[in-house]
C-alpha cells in the first residue's frame, strides 16, 4: 500500500540557519524524523527547488517541499479475527483486547495478534508506525487501547502520551489484605539476571509512577483502582509485586499461588488455576486529535475476573479467617 504525499511550507524566523532536517521535523511533525531524513536523502524533499543534505542549513522564508510517496511501515498482513471495537471514527478506533490476545508480531506469535485483525479491519493502518498502535497492553492483560488511523492522530496521541496527560485506569486484584491506597514512584528497568523480567532498578532504571487506591478489601486480597502516570512494560505488575502485593495469577511476578490457610476448595482451584494475571484496563481518556476535546471510554470488567471477584467475596470475606498464610 502506497500514498502520495504533496506537503509545502515557508522556513519560520525562529527556525532560520537550522539543519534541513530539524527544520522538517518541526514544520511535518506527522511525519517520524528517521522517515524525513530518508525523503532528504532520496530528493523528495527540497529548498526553494534545490535538493540538499539533511545537515545543511537552511534561511528564513525558504520553501520547504515535500513531494513523496508514503510507502508502508509495517509487512504484516491483516487476517480475519473478531475486533471488540468500542468506537470509531476517522481519527482512531478504541478497542477492548481480550486476554490471551498478542498486540503485534514477534518471535513465537508471527501471527494471530491484534496489529493482524487491524490490518483487515483498516488496511491503511500499514502506513502508520507500528500499525498505528501507539500504547500496548500485555498478552494477558485485557482492557482498553487506542490505535491511531492518521498520521495526524498517531503524532498527536504519542505527544499526549509523552506529557502524561493520558487517563488509564485499570482493575488490579492482588494477593494480601491491604489497608489503603498508595502511589509507588519506582524506577523500572530490565532484570539484571532474568531477561524475560522487568524490575525495580535505582540505578538506570526509566521514571515509572503508580498510583492506586482500594476499591474492595477481601479476607486475604485486594482489589485496587490503578492509575498510570507513565506506561513502562509491566508497571503495574512490578510495582505492585514492589510492594508485596503481586497480581494473582502472576507467576512471573508473584511466584506460586499463596493459598490462604482454611481456604476451600472452590478458593483454592479458583487461585491455582486462574490463567492470568488479574489486570483489567477498564478506562480510557485522552484528548481526541481532530475535535480537540477531553474523551473518555470505559468497558466492563470480563467474565473471568468477575467470576474470580464473587469466589472473593463468597470464600474469602474480610476478617473472616486467619490471615496468616502457607
Amino acid at each position: 500500500m502506497t500514498e502520495k504525499v504533496e506537503l509545502q511550507a515557508n522556513v519560520p524566523q525562529e527556525m532560520h540557519g537550522s539543519r534541513l532536517d530539524q527544520v522538517a521535523a518541526q514544520l511535518f511533525p506527522q511525519y517520524s524524523r528517521s522517515r524525513l531524513q530518508e525523503w532528504i536523502r532520496t530528493g523528495a524533499v527540497s529548498v526553494d527547488g534545490q535538493q540538499c543534505r539533511p545537515r545543511d542549513k537552511v534561511t528564513q522564508g525558504a520553501n520547504v517541499q515535500i513531494d513523496a510517496v508514503l510507502e508502508a511501515e509495517v509487512g504484516w498482513q491483516g487476517q480475519d479475527i473478531a475486533l471488540d471495537i468500542v468506537h470509531e471514527d476517522e481519527a482512531i478506533l478504541v478497542i477492548n483486547k481480550p486476554a490471551g490476545l498478542v498486540v503485534h508480531p514477534a518471535a513465537g506469535h508471527a501471527e494471530g495478534t491484534l496489529v493482524n485483525a487491524l490490518l483487515a479491519h483498516a488496511p491503511e493502518l500499514a502506513l502508520l508506525p507500528r500499525g498505528g498502535i501507539v500504547h500496548r497492553l500485555d498478552m494477558e492483560t485485557s482492557g482498553l487501547l487506542v490505535v491511531a488511523r492518521t498520521l495526524p492522530a498517531h503524532h498527536h496521541l504519542v505527544e499526549q502520551l509523552q506529557e502524561r496527560t493520558v487517563k488509564r485506569e485499570y482493575c488490579a486484584l492482588c494477593i494480601g489484605a491491604m489497608t489503603g491506597g498508595g502511589t509507588v514512584d519506582a524506577p523500572i528497568g530490565r532484570h539484571p539476571r532474568q531477561r524475560k523480567k522487568m524490575a525495580v532498578i535505582a540505578m538506570g532504571g526509566k521514571p515509572a509512577i503508580t498510583h492506586y487506591r482500594l476499591a474492595q478489601r477481601f479476607g486475604h486480597h485486594t482489589r485496587i483502582t490503578v492509575n498510570l502516570e507513565t506506561g513502562r512494560t509491566h508497571q503495574i505488575r512490578v510495582h505492585m509485586a514492589h510492594r508485596n502485593y503481586p497480581l494473582i495469577g502472576d507467576p512471573l511476578y508473584g511466584g506460586r499461588p499463596r493459598i490462604p490457610k482454611g481456604a476451600s476448595d472452590l478458593l483454592i482451584n479458583t487461585l491455582r488455576n486462574f490463567p492470568r494475571q488479574a489486570l483489567h484496563a477498564r478506562a480510557l481518556g485522552f484528548i481526541h486529535p481532530d475535535s480537540e476535546e477531553f474523551v473518555q471510554f470505559e468497558c466492563p470488567l470480563p467474565d473471568d475476573i468477575r467470576a474470580l471477584i464473587a469466589v472473593l467475596e463468597a470464600e474469602d470475606p474480610p476478617h473472616a479467617r486467619d490471615t496468616t498464610l502457607y
